[in-house]
């Protein structure tokens, strides 16, 4: 209302300066001070006090300067035409004044909350946790549009978290579920909420939805007016890109701990090995000069020494373990790649691993077009007597299977127990460094994690399965590759 007052007074003010014109000037000049004036309030006041202010010069016009003279009566027709000229021009002058006017105020105002985002989003830069994003976001959209906010965002189980937390119970937590697993944004009634009208807009980035956010006021058009709906879309982006730069560094120094982790356990095996080999090899020598002692010893005496070089060799195989789990993560392991049959290789492990499947039935099925393998028998010699060593401890009874074929780019080999079989979700755990099976035909700590670094550095996988017939069956493949071409022996 103000403003339409200040029309009418300057709408006064240019009649008393123009007054003292009357008859010094002509009257087309006065029509374009008026006219001026229009423009000026157009400017000045906007739209509607324009459109005021050319009405009321054409009426102040004809009043005060047309014959006859202090009347609203017209005794030249012609000043009708003046009038319609002089308030199509002052409106028309007043409109596009008025336009550019509003046209500044926005550029002003767009100007100001890029200024107020750019340094918004300085901030977000700088942010370590996600309570400062939320707390960042609210005092922005506090200050600017006087309204309040609540940020979720997804925990490790995936469950949506208020941050600040809510006191009670949650009434918006339905609704902002279904903005995150959709993705689109939702208003929400004052019905609908159980507290005031709220507007829930997902932060969408590059990959995912990386959470919502809640904005709410007891006014509504601070958030549903069409002009503040650009600046909430900017906001919930800012927060977004934010959220998940953060994530992203969660999962690069999670990551990086891993790698450090691995890196120090390696090494540690590595020294640690290292250290242990020789007292170990004088430890297993003497226990074999005691039992090799002539006179011998006593049988209690060489009941003990029998033990003692018993327990020395195993933990000497433990050393082994270590160091070969510590050369295949560093990657030193050279192989020692042959075209040969893998028959020969299961031979040789049955025969090293004689003493601990002694008294057990050891049946093997290998299929007869098996072909030429390039693999080291070595570490392959190593993963039989390590699955092997597992079935005869974890399945002292029934028998032990071991099979191969052919099954497409692979050839596939099992060693299967009749033993009490894997736990639930197990067939991956066993194979991670130091697990043991529980209760199960499988797991040893080293012996699988050493298994699965031999299969994979020879371009297989292996795997854990349970037998419907009760056991665990362990599964590798090797590629198969192309043989070389062998050349007859020319006659003579």
């Amino acid at each position: 209302m103000g403003d339409y007052i200040r029309a009418i007074l300057a709408c006064a003010a240019t009649t008393l300066l123009t007054l003292p014109l009357h008859g010094m000037v002509d009257a087309a000049n006065i029509v374009m001070i008026f006219v001026l004036v229009v423009a000026l309030v157009a400017v000045w006041l906007g739209s509607g006090p324009a459109i005021l202010a050319a009405f009321g010069g054409v009426a102040l016009f004809d009043f005060f300067f047309v014959e006859p003279r202090f009347s609203m009566a017209v005794a030249d027709a012609q000043y009708l035409i003046t009038f319609a000229v002089m308030l199509v021009v002052a409106l028309v002058i007043g409109q596009l004044a008025a336009r550019l006017r509003e046209k500044a105020l926005l550029a002003a105002q767009g100007e100001d909350e890029m200024r107020a985002l750019y340094d918004m989003a300085k901030l977000l830069s700088g942010a370590i946790a996600v309570e400062q994003v939320a707390d960042i976001v609210r005092d922005f959209l506090g200050s600017r549009l006087e309204i309040e906010t609540v940020l979720y965002v997804p925990r490790g189980d995936d469950a949506l978290v208020a941050i600040p937390a809510r006191q009670g119970r949650d009434l918006h937590q339905t609704h902002v579920r279904a903005v995150y697993e959709q993705g689109q944004p939702m208003h929400l009634a004052a019905e609908e909420s159980g507290f005031a009208p709220a507007l829930a807009l997902p932060l969408v980035s590059s990959a995912r939805t990386r959470g919502v956010l809640l904005v709410f006021s007891d006014h509504a058009e601070r958030f549903c007016a069409a002009g503040r709906r650009p600046l909430l879309d900017a906001v919930a982006s800012l927060a977004a890109i934010t959220v998940e730069r953060l994530h992203y560094g969660e999962v690069v120094q999670e990551v990086t701990l891993n790698m450090e982790s691995e890196r120090l356990r390696t090494a540690l095996l590595s020294a640690v090995s290292h250290d242990l080999r020789t007292p170990l090899t004088v430890l297993v020598g003497l226990a074999d000069a005691l039992t090799l002692a002539r006179p011998s010893l006593p049988p209690p005496a060489l009941e003990s020494a029998v033990a003692i070089r018993d327990q020395a060799m195993r933990l000497s195989g433990l050393v082994h373990n270590l160091l070969d789990m510590a050369r295949l993560h560093t990657g030193k392991v050279v192989l020692n790649r042959e075209w040969q049959p893998l028959e020969e290789v299961v031979g040789s492990s049955l025969k090293a691993m004689a003493g601990a499947l002694a008294g057990r039935e050891v049946r093997v099925e290998l299929a007869p077009d098996l072909p030429l393998l390039e693999f080291d028998a070595v570490l392959l010699e190593r993963v039989f007597c390590n699955l092997l060593e597992n079935a005869a401890k974890y399945a002292p009874e029934g028998e032990i299977l071991i099979t191969a074929q052919v099954a497409g780019e692979v050839v596939e080999v099992a060693v299967a127990d009749a033993g009490p079989g894997l736990p639930p979700d197990g067939e991956e755990s066993v194979f991670d460094l130091f697990e043991r099976g529980r209760h199960s035909g499988a797991g040893g700590g080293l012996g699988l994690a050493i298994c699965r670094a031999i299969v994979e550095v020879h371009g297989g996988r292996i795997r854990a399965e349970r037998r419907a017939e009760g056991g665990t069956r362990m599964v590798f493949t090797l590629p198969l590759g192309t043989p070389p071409v062998l050349e007859e022996e020319a006659g003579d």
